[in-house]
């Protein structure tokens, strides 16, 4: 039995899965697909990016769904560019926006610049009314370099909220026991994290992937977009992001499959409010 089923108080051998729609706010296109994938589809979830240029607009979209913040440092787009929303100059690129790459972010960023930007885009959903619901990071920024990862935990220990980890089988190859360290601390990450490949159908491997989900709770990561001009300019893997829409769209199938494998749709919501039951072990800064 893994300690996330106890926490959640479910059974030893139950199998659950968070269907997580990331980078709500990105573009109007995103904010079609996910909140789409939301309300009609399969989605449990999504990922809000605070300093994207839509972001505005899916707060204003927000029905209480469950949202979480996708904390981003990194505007990767070479024609879509959003920055810092505190201005720290070790967040900023030459064209002012934010590191287009992981190993820019990571060279330049500054821990403290990287905490105080972490925390303002907590702060900003939560004034724009989204009751947050858990901390992710773009492009992995935070969880695969150790002294911004303590960022990330410090604010998921102080807030009280669950935080996606990379599986434990990567720990080896990224170099500390970052879930180790979530556990000492309290935190909850699902005990595993599914992506699509993107060389192949993403509904098969979808399938397959529902098919044959381990006890625990698992993550299915998704990036919906709808088809439309605004993606098509920026996101040179839009086709990739419209067949996510797709398969997040198509609950009738996808949704009896996970029933017929025993397989139970939950949302992070439910692993914030399990970590909440805890005492916390960290006293607040």
């Amino acid at each position: 039995m893994t300690a996330l089923a106890a926490a959640l108080g479910r059974e030893a051998d139950a199998r659950m899965l968070i269907v997580t729609c990331d980078e709500l706010g990105v573009t109007h296109s995103h904010n079609l697909g996910v909140y789409g994938s939301l309300r009609q589809g399969m989605a449990t979830s999504a990922g809000l990016v605070v300093p994207g240029p839509w972001a505005r607009e899916a707060a204003a979209r927000y029905r209480g769904e469950d949202v979480g913040v996708h904390l981003t440092l990194n505007a990767e787009y070479d024609l879509l560019r959003w920055g810092p929303i505190t201005h720290c100059p070790s967040l900023l690129d030459g064209d002012g926006g934010f590191p287009r790459t992981l190993e820019d972010l990571w060279d330049h960023g500054d821990t403290e610049e990287v905490r105080r930007e972490c925390r303002a885009q907590i702060e900003r959903a939560v004034y724009w009314g989204f009751d947050v619901s858990h901390l992710s990071a773009h492009l992995g920024a935070l969880e695969l370099r150790p002294e911004f990862f303590d960022v990330a935990l410090e604010l998921a220990c102080e807030l009280r909220l669950p935080l996606r980890l990379p599986p434990a089988a990567a720990e080896r190859a990224i170099g500390f026991r970052f879930r180790d360290l979530a556990t000492a601390e309290g935190v909850l990450t699902p005990d595993e994290v599914i992506r699509v490949p993107r060389n192949r159908s993403a509904r098969l491997a979808v399938e397959e992937q529902l098919a044959d989900l381990p006890p625990g709770v698992t993550e299915l990561v998704l990036r919906p977009a709808a088809d439309g001009p605004d993606l098509r300019s920026v996101a040179p893997d839009w086709p990739a992001r419209v067949e996510d829409h797709t398969v997040a769209h198509e609950s009738d199938s996808l949704g009896r499959l996970a029933r017929q494998g025993g397989v139970t749709l939950i949302g992070w919501r439910a692993l914030r409010d399990a970590q909440r039951r805890l005492p916390p072990r960290r006293e607040p800064a």
